[in-house]
């Protein structure tokens, strides 16, 4: 008599803790998306550490020669910037993206030239903007001149076109090159600041804080032109090359518009609005630990930078999350030693930085905004890999939690403790948010495992 054997059941799926170490572990395999986005990554973000250093001692001396007060005109007038930066950020996503999903070099060369005639249509838009409003930007952030408004519009009329450059270099994977292009913007910046700042302080032409923002005017300048496109990516496309270029498509251009914009006001809203609500010695207060903390979201970004045009044109068989893992893996463990390191010694930090005028207004408050910076980075990571694999898009959140951050610093700004509380919790709020789709996949997994077992 034949016994009958019953088929093996399916193994029941591990815990979410369990899966996440597990796609850790399978994120070290050798296949192709992996190594790439690994050493993409290494690269990155040593390049990120030499830019942060860099940065770190352009606000170190700059603090130092000017002074708590003249030190926030600079950070706001920076901030102004990086509002731009969410159309140039969104030109380099979208240029890097179907630069990378385009197999043959005409077809990234048609990418890079219609983008980049669009960037300067919208780059002249928006620098002349700034021009017609410069007297009311200079009142209300309580500017000293109106200048510092002009040069910047200069700067932002090349920075927008700049992202088309950076995407094209990064969509070709040619991170070595993007590193080195970040390392020339911020050393221009650093050594023109300290020869302005010095020159105007010996001479009296003019007042030093204009020095400063000439020498940010440059820094982009020097950016848009240097390293130059390699010569393969430059000159003139083939025509008739509609039926084999795959076309930067609007409506990923509005989700890459939608994404930046939520980003830049989410990461600089508060300097604003600090700027506006207090006296211009605790705005550059606030402007310094803002500074320190977002250290951390630049470290993070570069992450991000390697890991998106890798998953974007990956085969499907290596669109699974466990490429997620590695850029997850490392911003978690570098947010939570950087959380750590100004939680212990935040004084020490900021004396060493910024010197002994910029004395910390409350206790905590600089791991407290980089525990909300980190927080922060974590959704970034989460959100740029949802988009570039097109699994869910909750970029547009962003835009939503930016809103509130908004609304929570109006009502609640008695102090800046109370300022970056506001901003800890609405993150840790977004984070959970963008963290469905992949618990959904885990939901999945526990179901699918019961019908089986069920069935048999």
């Amino acid at each position: 008599m034949m016994v009958s054997t019953p088929e093996p059941l399916a193994a029941a799926p591990p815990p979410l803790w369990r899966n996440l170490w597990q796609l850790a572990v399978s994120a070290l395999r050798s296949d192709h998306a992996h190594v790439r986005i690994l050493s993409g990554s290494m690269i990155m973000l040593l390049g990120s550490v030499g830019v942060s250093g860099v940065n770190f001692v352009y606000n170190m001396v700059t603090a130092r020669l000017l002074g708590p007060t003249d030190f926030g005109h600079i950070t706001v007038a920076v901030t102004l910037l990086m509002f731009a930066s969410a159309i140039t950020l969104a030109f380099q996503l979208l240029c890097a993206k179907f630069v990378a999903r385009n197999e043959s070099l005409a077809s990234k060369k048609k990418v890079i030239s219609d983008l980049h005639k669009k960037s300067w249509l919208v780059s002249t838009l928006v620098a002349l903007g700034l021009v017609l409003s410069s007297s009311a930007l200079t009142r209300y952030l309580h500017l000293p001149y109106r200048s510092i408004v002009l040069f910047l519009a200069l700067g932002v009329w090349f920075y927008i076109p700049l992202g088309v450059r950076r995407g094209a270099i990064q969509g070709m994977c040619a991170f070595p090159r993007l590193a080195s292009n970040f390392m020339l913007e911020v050393g221009v910046k650093f050594v023109g600041a300290v020869v302005f700042i010095e020159l105007l302080l010996h001479t009296g032409l003019g007042p030093a804080v204009m020095g400063a923002i000439a020498a940010i005017t440059l820094s982009v300048i020097a950016a848009y032109f240097l390293p130059p496109l390699t010569p393969h990516l430059r000159g003139r496309e083939p025509r008739n090359l509609a039926q084999v270029c795959t076309p930067a498509s609007a409506q990923e251009g509005i989700q890459a518009i939608v994404f930046f914009i939520g980003q830049v006001l989410i990461t600089n809203t508060d300097m604003i609005m600090v700027k506006h609500f207090f006296a211009p010695r605790e705005a550059g207060l606030y402007a310094a630990v803002a500074l320190v903390g977002r250290v951390l979201y630049f470290v993070s970004w570069s992450l991000v930078s390697a890991m998106f045009p890798v998953t974007a044109n990956a085969h499907k068989q290596d669109a699974n999350f466990s490429v997620l893992a590695i850029p997850l893996g490392l911003v978690l463990l570098i947010s939570g030693s950087f959380v750590a390191i100004t939680f212990f010694i935040p004084h020490l930090i900021m004396r060493l930085v910024f010197g002994a005028a910029f004395h910390m207004p409350s206790e905590g408050l600089l791991s407290l905004y980089a525990a909300a910076t980190g927080v922060y980075a974590l959704s970034v990571v989460l959100i740029a890999f949802e988009m570039s694999r097109k699994i869910a898009n909750t970029a547009w959140l962003q835009l939503l939690f930016s809103g509130l951050i908004v609304a929570g610093i109006y009502f609640f700004h008695s102090d800046l403790q109370e300022v970056v509380m506001v901003q800890m919790v609405l993150m840790s709020l977004m984070l959970v948010i963008v963290s469905l789709p992949f618990v959904r996949v885990h939901l999945r997994q526990v179901t699918r495992f019961v019908d089986e077992r069920r069935a048999a």
